[in-house]
């Protein structure tokens, strides 16, 4: 049992700035507000002072399939067919990847990580959390959404080597066919799968989930891409997001039309590529105004996951409030990556996954003080320490 007391919590549940107490039990919240006596062995944290938050949550990385400079370590993508819909991010999971360690000393509790975007079906990713007492209980889902890309990636990953996708109209044909695929085998599953002659397919086992409501990432920067991707989706009746969405404020009443959630970022950093070549800071003022459903990504190790506090400091200089900069980091990527359920925001019965930050999460010199995943103190941060501890790098 852990007490945290007097902190002043920002919840994502209707309590902003107010000061109160969050009763730890088993590893879930129990009780929010003022909490009366408790047994005399609960561990107390006085949080007078201090901003309380749910834990931080990057909906859209590659942490630990990417590794750290070593090649033999990177498999974020397997470039040997551009739609390998039954791979699974988690299977390529370094569980004790440095990044993790990173990401707890900055508050980040959860991570949605999976395969890259050189495929444009590249499988599913997995939601976990950076810390805990073994790999298994880490995992919040295994397989939380399917991966697919348009855009360069895919097109120039295999053109320079002559094979197809070479063009955004082969981009969007090899999505299309699969997923007219996946749609016919998940009819004939349905009516025939306990037949023992029934034609497994592993890929279109795997992709015709899809049709039972697993939720589709669509990777897609450009204006055009993400109205192909809307496009799409629509046909075949997707549940999705479009991650990056670097144009999306370019197109913003085609967001709002189709009710589209987006996962905004990396915003961080040079515009490295011609899709990128419109990104700005100002894109969450304009989303926000609007009224889209969006979240913040790093798309880390593009952007070090280190980096999502500042990406989002960055977005509130440019416009965006600073209440929807915290829902962007917390309860908006979780209910984007269908993870709301657990994790997000301080309510009872939800993990018990609490920063208490030392400095104001979204100034420049942000410090998390104690971060908690699953009722247990993770980090403490002591007197003096940098943010980060580069002999561990």
């Amino acid at each position: 049992m852990l007490l945290i007391k007097n902190g002043k919590l920002i919840t994502m549940a209707g309590i902003y700035e107010q000061t109160g107490d969050i009763l730890i039990e088993n590893g879930k919240i129990s009780q929010i507000g003022t909490v009366g006596a408790v047994p005399a062995d609960c561990k107390v944290i006085d949080a007078a002072g201090r901003l309380v938050t749910p834990g931080l949550i990057d909906a859209h990385c590659h942490i630990g399939l990417l590794g750290i400079n070593s090649p033999a370590e990177v498999d974020g993508n397997e470039n040997t067919d551009p739609a390998l819909p039954g791979l699974r991010g988690i299977d390529a999971l370094k569980w004790n990847d440095v990044t993790f360690d990173v990401a707890v000393r900055h508050g980040v509790t959860t991570v949605v990580t999976g395969p890259g975007s050189s495929n444009i079906i590249g499988g599913t990713f997995t939601a976990i959390k950076t810390a805990g007492k073994d790999p298994d209980s880490r995992v919040i889902s295994q397989e939380i959404c399917m991966k697919m890309a348009l855009g360069e990636n895919p097109k120039v990953n295999y053109g320079k080597r002559d094979k197809a996708p070479k063009t955004r109209m082969m981009n969007a044909a090899i999505m299309r066919e699969q997923l007219f695929k996946a749609k016919e085998y998940h009819k004939n599953y349905k009516e025939h799968g306990n037949d023992p002659d029934f034609p497994f397919d592993f890929h279109m086992h795997s992709l015709m989930r899809v049709f039972d409501g697993m939720r589709v990432k669509i990777h897609a920067h450009q204006a055009d891409d993400i109205q192909t991707a809307i496009r799409i989706a629509n046909e075949f009746g997707l549940r999705y997001s479009i991650d990056h969405c670097t144009d999306g404020y370019l197109i913003v009443d085609e967001l709002v039309k189709n009710h589209v959630q987006c996962l905004l970022g990396p915003t961080v950093g040079g515009k490295g590529k011609f899709e990128t070549r419109h990104k700005t800071f100002e894109a969450g003022r304009i989303l926000e105004e609007a009224g889209v459903t969006f979240g913040l990504i790093t798309d880390a190790p593009v952007v070090p996951i280190e980096g999502q506090l500042l990406q989002a400091a960055l977005y509130i200089k440019n416009g965006l409030s600073r209440e929807m900069a915290l829902k962007c980091l917390t309860i908006n990527n979780a209910i984007i990556t269908d993870i709301d359920s657990r994790v997000g925001s301080l309510e009872p019965g939800k993990d018990a996954d609490v920063v208490i930050w030392n400095v104001d999460p979204l100034a420049t010199m942000s410090q998390a003080g104690i971060v908690i995943v699953d009722g247990e103190i993770v980090y403490s941060r002591k007197a003096g320490e940098s943010n980060v501890d580069y002999q561990k790098l």
